[in-house]
């Protein structure tokens, strides 16, 4: 989202030198930017955009009138933009590319330029936004902070500098709207190094107790450097998320660097409440325990470290502004009857679930979770631990995947929160691609072309090491070119300034 600041702060300073009033405007459009000017000033904001294009050339275009009109850009490298004419509003970009040239950012993270007309005392916008169409005439303009103009930002969002910045804009904007969320949101993630001896020789030890071979299958512990691609869709696609936690059996991810807050590991010691279901090599038990991180926000996303997003969106797709979270219910259906010894772990985990909330409210649960990430909230998560204290025990103490599982984070807390009136259906644009289908570099090539998910998932349950090393030759480029910007998180050179136009992404 630095391509969008850009942008603004390029238009901010151009009409600042050329002595024109503006304020900020909270656009419709999460990604751009908008000012606004009075009409009167079309010319003096027409000779200001000629002198800075011919210093940096960028795009320009007339934002059509007529809802859904195809928005024509234009190159503009100085000269008179032939566009401009009498525009309700006109949309300049300069186009923002990381280094590799591979993750370009364009149009719709350039900043618009309104002309409002003056109707008597007061001011009257040209085309809608998120508050009001009409202000007074003679008005004061004021710092705002940045969050108030899009919600891909959060007042609470973990920033370099320390404090959020600020828009010259009107007091009119600086508000708490219906569907703003104003509570922090941290992520989640369960994360394992296979490759460590230390943790193969603590996994060999219980190795005994396995039931079925998916749930000690190597690819289930494999680590791909997917959590620092995963990491990396956070901070280019979710700037609002507060703080991420990453949850490991005493490990590190080699490319976590240290002494920022931003991202912290959690051993398991610090989050079971019995030590002696340590260690364990079960997801499910893990994932029942995430609640007690210390510090960890009411309202967070799980995910685990194959889940990606895709592109910018907003924390409405996963909660609503009173605190309810979001689920993703697939197209599947969960297998009529008992857990059997044939069901895999994932399965008896749905059944398991399935009775559990049928017991309780009478109610029957037909379909499994999409692998979106999970939007959960601490104290759900907190009351099934104390309703069900048999069940969650036997869940966390199971060192494998067991017959006897809850899967908590992929769907019994949504359920129990759909029955309890604090959960409700969500959509999402989502991806997923199962790494041992045949036509796996055309399906990621698509994905990468594209780049129309909200979310996908590069999912791998039972590979043999002949499969990974050729899934692996099309992943890593795969997810190069599609996050190639290092989180600041990342052991290398961070963001730059968002405030100091430039052509780069880092």
């Amino acid at each position: 989202m630095r391509a969008r600041e850009v942008n603004r702060a390029r238009v901010a300073e151009m009409l600042t030198a050329a002595g024109i009033d503006f304020f900020t405007v909270p656009t419709l459009d999460d990604r751009s930017t908008a000012v606004a000017v009075r009409e009167d000033a079309r010319d003096a904001v027409f000779e200001a955009l000629t002198a800075d294009l011919g210093l940096v050339p960028g795009y320009i275009s007339a934002l059509a009138s007529v809802s859904g009109a195809k928005e024509r850009l234009e190159y503009c490298a100085g000269g008179r933009p032939i566009t401009l004419g009498n525009a309700h509003a006109v949309r300049v970009t300069r186009f923002v590319a990381d280094e590799t040239e591979s993750l370009v950012c364009g149009h719709e993270f350039g900043c618009v330029i309104e002309f409002w007309r003056v109707d008597g005392e007061d001011l009257v916008a040209p085309r809608a936004n998120k508050v009001t169409t009409r202000v007074p005439a003679r008005h004061t303009v004021v710092p705002v902070a940045q969050h108030r103009f899009t919600r891909l930002y959060s007042a609470y969002a973990a920033l370099p500098q320390g404090v959020e910045p600020t828009v010259p804009s009107l007091p009119e904007f600086d508000c708490l709207k219906t569907g703003d969320i104003d509570f922090p949101i941290d992520v989640v993630y369960t994360w394992v190094d296979g490759t460590d001896p230390e943790w193969a020789k603590r996994k060999a030890e219980v190795q005994g107790t396995v039931y079925h071979e998916e749930s000690a299958s190597d690819a289930r512990f494999l680590s791909r450097d997917e959590l620092r691609y995963s990491v990396r869709s956070l901070h280019a696609f979710a700037p609002w998320v507060r703080c991420v936690h990453i949850v490991t059996d005493d490990q590190t991810p080699a490319w976590l660097a240290e002494g920022q807050t931003s991202v912290r590991t959690v051993s398991h010691r610090e989050i079971f409440s019995d030590s002696t279901h340590l260690p364990t090599f079960n997801s499910h038990s893990i994932e029942s325990q995430l609640h007690h991180i210390d510090g960890l926000s009411e309202h967070f996303l799980y995910f685990n470290d194959d889940m990606f997003l895709g592109r910018p969106i907003a924390p409405q797709a996963f909660f609503t502004p009173s605190g309810m979270t979001k689920y993703f219910p697939a197209g599947a259906r969960i297998a009529l009857g008992p857990v059997t010894e044939n069901d895999t772990p994932v399965d008896a985990a749905c059944k398991n679930n399935r009775a559990l909330l049928e017991r309780t409210f009478g109610r029957v649960i037909s379909q499994p979770m999409d692998h979106i990430p999970y939007a959960l909230s601490r104290s759900v998560m907190r009351e099934l631990e104390e309703r069900y204290p048999d069940e969650y025990a036997r869940t966390a103490g199971s060192k494998f995947r067991a017959l006897t599982d809850l899967s908590v984070t992929s769907s019994l807390a949504h359920y129990y929160g759909l029955l309890t009136g604090r959960a409700i259906a969500g959509s999402v644009q989502y991806g997923y691609v199962h790494l041992a289908h045949p036509e796996l570099a055309s399906r990621l090539a698509q994905m990468l072309l594209r780049r129309d998910r909200d979310a996908f998932c590069l999912n791998d349950s039972f590979s043999s090491a002949a499969d990974i090393e050729v899934q692996n030759a099309v992943i890593s480029p795969f997810l190069d070119a599609y996050l190639p910007v290092p989180s600041p998180a990342e052991r290398v050179p961070s963001w730059p300034s968002p405030t100091a136009p430039t052509e780069e992404l880092n």
